[in-house]
């Protein structure tokens, strides 16, 4: 059979398609123009490459002839990447909470030839089960409604759009005050998960944006914030969402003690934990964390990174067909290759801890095993450093889980945001390389006569960037140059910001996630929801009022307000889905501190003036470092000069600076 018309996609998603016997289109006009010619309803399927179920639907359904011929028959097929078109999924996945209630992955939708959602829903067997129809049933059942009462269906869809089209958010006059984050706060305790960390049951996420919001109030001082941010991240750290051998994170637990992950990885979560780690050590200094932020950096680095410089996307739940077989252990293996003392440590057991296997997690004290196993503690330290290196060795002889080697900007900036400063905290150089190099690759690849586009991958971009790819990478950037003081990073983040508001911004508010120069839908998405990933319009805020710090531009402060307010009447309300919102309304709120540093940029004495702010959490403030042989990259370091020829600091407030300093504790006491 020849491929279809995915073949010639960027998307590895896509590419697992383009051998099937659906003639699958991509997301297209030629495609809604057949439809319209053979007056029949389009079929979108979403799905994304890592996701376990999208594979279970594909294998039944979409390699199934007798399936296939019915869905060619009856329908236009169209396959769309979520990861590549966050717009279209967004709006469609808006349809199906509509009308079903909830939604996920695969996402399966019947529209008109006009695009507009009828019917929804997500994985459907090839057989009824649960009380689920079959996805047969349902093709039958969706032509035969189509065939004799097009006009009602068309009257439905009309009223599904304009449900949608009600959902985006809209201005609201709340004020931007405090006590939004003092509800906030109060919530999030309310749903706190004291036994086990976290926020709600099972399944269970890693709300990193949730922790680090928790941080920021810690430092304002608010009963128990600390307390949730540790009890969460000790949590996942020693749960089976953590991979113990290998490092970095699984995308979820599917129950809430954190034991059995949903065995994909994502580049968003392991880049935002990394950053949620660096900070909670810099918090705490506790060593643990620097040791999960390390471990989980060191594997994107290792299996995540283009040889270029740029991260790929995700690694799959399964390999060899088996959800999890890559991450799994057997009692026999385990204690063959390391012994029981440290398959215990592991959690292991005989009969297992899932399906007759062991995820490994760390439930016990190392006390508590050693004493079990009638060694010293310091003795099974050492069998657990030299078992890791073990496992990790003979789990490299197994087939691999695929991996998504697409490059999406947002996710990059993510990632190089995590590496620079972890880079500076950690003080681990090749950390900050490996930032600037991830932040060259998207400038240099992935941007398309001055428009920077959402992925890449073998020398071919997907199209147009949304509104969070320009302000993660923008806010990335800033971040950048905060660690480096090279004047480069600051010149591209105002370019991306300034692209930004010319590109997404509402004159009624907030930011928009398609472009003004974007391919029309049938509504225009503004995705106000910190997910998985901060929306676009929570992360235009924080960077606008970091920029606006740096440079002393009111009009940035003022389009972050906007965004702010389009979501202001749901931030207290739901914490969880507006985090990176929340922390940005922190940032407006508080009394922020300009940080100028004004000596040759890589000299003893600079850095380790730096070094005071790089060491400590310091959510309030912003630094820019300048060399006084350059022109001063932002208005932050204009008229600022060393003193007596020394490294100088100067500690500022909204632009209005103290008496600047040239030793590290007279800073620190300014701080």
């Amino acid at each position: 059979m020849s491929p279809n018309r995915l073949a010639s996609e960027t998307s590895p998603y896509l590419l697992q398609h383009a051998d099937n016997p659906v003639d699958w289109y991509p997301w297209s006009d030629e495609a809604f123009a057949l439809a319209r010619q053979r007056n029949v309803p389009v079929l979108l399927s979403v799905g994304y490459a890592a996701c376990h179920w999208c594979h279970v639907m594909a294998h039944e359904s979409f390699e199934d002839e007798t399936t296939a011929a019915e869905m060619n028959e009856d329908f236009v097929c169209v396959k769309v990447d979520r990861e590549e078109r966050p717009d279209i999924d967004a709006i469609y996945m808006d349809a199906v909470q509509a009308m079903t209630g909830s939604g996920g992955w695969p996402m399966t939708v019947f529209l008109t030839p006009t695009a507009h959602p009828f019917y929804a829903g997500t994985y459907f067997p090839p057989q009824p089960r649960h009380g689920m129809p079959s996805f047969r049933q349902v093709l039958a059942g969706i032509s035969k409604a189509w065939g004799e009462d097009q006009e009602g269906v068309v009257a439905q869809a009309g009223k599904v759009t304009e449900a949608i089209a009600g959902m985006r958010p809209a201005g609201s006059d709340t004020e931007l005050t405090e006590d939004i984050l003092r509800e906030a706060h109060t919530a999030l305790r309310h749903s706190f998960d004291p036994e086990r960390g976290g926020w709600g049951g099972a399944p269970k996420f890693p709300q990193s944006m949730a922790i680090d919001f928790c941080l920021r109030t810690d430092v304002r001082g608010w009963s128990g914030a600390l307390d949730m941010a540790r009890a969460s991240l000790d949590a996942m750290a020693n749960g089976g969402m953590y991979d113990q051998i290998g490092g970095g994170f699984h995308r979820y637990s599917t129950d809430a003690l954190w034991l059995v992950p949903h065995f994909e990885k994502m580049l968003y979560d392991n880049a935002q934990l990394a950053h949620t780690y660096t900070r909670a050590f810099q918090v705490t200094h506790h060593d643990p964390y620097r040791q999960v932020a390390s471990e989980t950096l060191d594997y994107m680095l290792r299996e995540m990174r283009h040889p270029e410089g740029g991260f790929y996307s995700s690694q799959d739940a399964d390999s060899e067909g088996i959800e999890g077989k890559f991450f799994v252990w057997s009692w026999d293996e385990l204690a063959t290759v390391v012994g029981e003392p440290v398959a215990r440590w592991f959690g292991a057991s005989q009969t297992g801890n899932w399906e007759g296997t062991n995820v490994l997690w760390t439930p016990r004290s190392l006390e508590a095993v050693a004493e079990e196993a009638g060694i010293s503690p310091g003795q099974l330290r050492q069998d657990i450093e030299v078992g890791r290196a073990q496992l990790f060795e003979r789990r490299e002889e197994r087939i691999r889980p695929g991996t998504d080697d697409k490059i999406i900007a947002a996710w990059n900036g993510l990632a190089i945001r995590a590496l620079a400063i972890a880079g500076r905290a950690l003080e681990e150089p090749r950390y900050l390389q490996a930032a600037s190099d991830a932040a060259m690759f998207v400038l240099e690849r992935m941007r398309v006569d001055d428009r920077l586009h959402r992925s890449w991958r073998e020398g071919k971009t997907s199209g147009p960037g949304f509104c969070d790819d320009y302000a993660l990478m923008a806010g990335a950037l800033v971040t950048l140059f905060e660690a480096t003081g090279e004047p480069h990073w600051i010149s591209e983040a105002r370019t991306l910001v300034e692209a930004m508001l010319e590109l997404f911004a509402d004159l009624s508010g907030g930011f928009f996630q398609t472009g003004s120069d974007a391919q029309e839908l049938v509504v225009r998405p503004k995705e106000v929801f910190d997910n998985a990933v901060p929306s676009g319009n929570s992360s235009a805020a924080h960077v606008l009022l970091r920029l606006s710090m740096l440079t002393g531009e009111a009009r940035f402060e003022v389009a972050a307000v906007s965004a702010l307010r389009a979501v202001s009447g749901q931030m207290s309300r739901a914490p969880v889905g507006f985090s990176e919102a929340l922390s940005a309304l922190d940032l407006l709120l508080s009394h922020g501190k300009e940080v100028a540093i004004v000596g040759e940029r890589d000299s003893e004495a600079t850095l380790a003036l730096a070094g005071e702010l790089w060491s400590r959490f310091l959510p309030h403030c912003v630094l820019a470092i300048g060399d006084p042989s350059e022109p001063p990259a932002v208005e932050l370091l204009s008229g600022r000069s060393t003193v007596d020829g020394l490294s100088a600091a100067y500690v500022c407030e909204n632009f209005a600076c103290q008496m600047p300093v040239t030793d590290r504790v007279a800073l620190s006491q300014l701080l």
